[in-house]
């Protein structure tokens, strides 16, 4: 039976057990989202003994060398001594600049890192509250015009880490970490390919940092934007979606509800082959694009998606 040590605590598991469930079952208390390896939540460091990694290309050669590794995707298959993520000791920390909600269930966190914070539009990081929380949320903000980070929290339904968001002060203090990841990106080699940004809920909110980096690269594409929220008074970006509209004639938005979805998936038929697609959102929304997108024929490889999971208390 292989056992796993973690700061000094050691214990036998079952061969084969899968490494995120073993460390939380022992009340290592390891953030998780996705558990498919992309959000990279769940990083920790094997200091001896190597697990069975099912996606070694989820993370590049220096962490990989460095001895990380993403939990949700390694089984334990021989003794492993393990370090998992503290965000005391490895996290970075920023101040809470201003708390405001977009729409009743959406709040804006922005907050400024106590020293510089390199990402790119589309990311996400991992937030560390004060109570030992940890959760991935997407970038809304732009590096390079944004003077601050900012997310988009959905607080429409209890969440382990939005709860505690709600009760947030400017000058409080979370810890970040910089163990981004994600799907998502823009590549300026797309330049004269149309964009498709499909996002349900706060999954626009790493859409609204991409389609501003893609306009400030002066991307000569089309670029569709369909936002799908519950109802009409979700569409919290609205305005500022609209501004942009109205200042690019290449840029095109749509906000729609569930009543409305059919008829707008039953459109990507007509998609182009060269269309590159940006999906984010509830995974049952991302699903639903992705098929429709597939079914119309674009290529896997020209589709990114990233998924938004609420862990419940």
């Amino acid at each position: 039976m292989p056992e796993l040590e973690v700061a000094g605590k050691r214990w036998t598991v079952e061969p084969a057990t899968n490494l995120l469930d073993a460390l939380n079952a022992a009340g290592c208390n390891v953030p998780y989202s996705c558990r498919a390896g992309s959000c990279h939540a769940c990083m920790v460091r094997c200091v001896s003994g190597e697990p069975a990694d099912a996606r070694p290309d989820a993370l590049d050669a220096g962490r990989r060398t460095e001895g990380w590794r993403l939990a949700c995707q390694c089984l334990v298959v021989q003794d492993l001594v393990v370090e998992v993520f503290d965000p005391l000791r490895d996290g970075l920390a920023a101040e809470v600049l201003s708390v405001d909600w977009l729409i009743p269930d959406v709040l804006r966190l922005r907050l400024s890192p106590l020293r510089p914070f390199r990402y790119s539009a589309g990311q996400h990081v991992l937030l560390w509250n004060d109570e030992g929380i940890a959760r991935p949320y997407s970038l809304a903000s732009l590096p390079g015009e944004d003077d601050f980070l900012e997310f988009h929290l959905e607080c429409r339904d209890p969440g382990l880490f939005s709860g505690r968001a709600r009760r947030l002060r400017p000058g409080d203090v979370l810890r970040l970490g910089e163990l981004h990841g994600g799907a998502l990106h823009y590549d300026p080699a797309w330049d004269d390919r149309p964009l498709l940004l499909l996002a349900s809920g706060t999954g626009l909110a790493p859409l609204w940092g991409l389609l501003r980096e893609a306009l400030r690269q002066h991307h000569s594409g089309p670029i569709r934007v369909i936002h799908l929220a519950h109802d009409a008074s979700g569409h919290y970006l609205a305005e500022p979606l609209a501004v942009l509209a109205a200042a690019h004639a290449s840029v095109q938005v749509e906000l729609i509800t569930p009543a409305e979805l059919p008829g707008i998936l039953a459109q990507f038929r007509l998609v182009s082959r060269r269309t590159v697609a940006l999906l984010c959102g509830q995974p049952a929304s991302v699903d639903e694009f992705a098929r429709r997108l597939y079914l119309a024929g674009l290529p896997r490889n020209q589709l990114l998606a990233d998924v938004f999971l609420t862990r419940v208390p």
